[in-house]
């Protein structure tokens, strides 16, 4: 009963978010500009710029529009493209595959180089792989992905021409942009891991595993592990959806055809369906993904489970 609660209140909030959201970028988008003027020739007469803005619905006023964008994407409906004359979801659903490929292989990147400093950092606490650890992680929040994926473009793809610098291919085009999309996230996951490693290390529990003689190996990488992991799950479930939504910097730098790419391109094309559409598919993943984790909760942790 408590977990059915649970999940309905989630559920609430996250309809909640999404309509906000589809608020914001309605709002947001308009202020751009007008799209016919875009469309048309500076020349063009004053009939034919009427008869486009009245064929998009764009001489309606703005809670209407609002309205009938809310009505239609219930359906599915996010109208069609300016630009590519094509339906919005359609292109966003082509275009997905290629931003969830990029997050994946940016969290795993993240996640590889995360957990074991993180763990490396909490045994050795206050040895230098601790203090190793501790500079890394405050180099990686120093660096954002846009300085790292140019920093990786010059001396990867430039000085060494060891990998492309853009475009969609083999594995050998995932490894910039993977690494661009993941650095920032490993240091925030590499404090969260070392911070709950430590919790973990110093509970009797543990103590006690040592005491009967198991293995430090053992002690560390099965029981300290995977009671720790259930902060991370949690940063790894919002770092996951918000690579998602937030690869458009990534994406554009290394000339992936993603969805963020393609928010970008229709951002600076007036193109509000596709712009609409976009925004509001990337944050219902990310509402997802948030519900999806908290569900996680009860299969590392059966202690959260039966709270609920």
């Amino acid at each position: 009963m408590n977990g059915a609660r649970f999940l309905l209140r989630r559920l609430v909030q996250g309809l909640v978010s999404i309509l906000g959201a589809s608020l914001i970028i309605f709002v947001i988008s308009r202020l751009s500009g007008d799209p016919v003027a875009l469309l048309v020739p500076a020349d063009a007469p004053a009939s034919v710029i009427a008869d486009i803005r009245t064929r998009f619905g764009l001489d309606l006023p703005l809670w209407r529009q609002y309205l009938i964008f809310l009505g239609n994407a219930l359906t599915g409906d996010f109208g069609n493209s300016y630009r590519w004359q094509m339906p919005a979801l359609r292109l966003i659903l082509d275009r997905l595959p290629a931003t969830v490929e990029l997050a994946i292989c940016g969290l795993i990147f993240s996640v590889a180089i995360a957990v074991p400093v993180g763990v490396l950092s909490a045994v050795h606490r206050g040895g230098w792989i601790d203090r190793l650890g501790r500079v890394f992680a405050m180099l990686g929040q120093a660096m954002p992905a846009f300085w790292v994926g140019l920093l990786l473009i010059l001396v990867f793809a430039i000085r060494l021409n060891w990998l492309p610098a853009f475009g969609q291919g083999g594995v050998d085009h995932l490894i910039l942009p993977s690494i661009a999309l993941g650095w920032y996230p490993v240091a925030a996951q590499t404090r969260v891991v070392r911070s709950a490693m430590l919790d973990v290390l110093d509970s009797d529990h543990i103590r006690l595993a040592r005491a009967l003689g198991t293995p430090e190996r053992l002690i560390v990488w099965k029981y300290a592990l995977r009671n720790a992991a259930i902060p991370l799950l949690t940063m790894l479930g919002v770092y996951f959806a918000a690579m998602l939504g937030g690869a458009f910097v990534v994406e554009t730098i290394f000339a992936w055809p993603g969805v963020g790419r393609t928010v970008v391109e229709a951002v600076f094309s007036r193109d509000f369906p596709v712009v609409q559409a976009g925004v509001l598919f990337t944050s219902i993943l990310f509402v997802l993904s948030n519900l999806l984790v908290d569900l996680g909760y009860g299969l590392v942790d059966p202690r959260i489970r039966d709270a609920r």
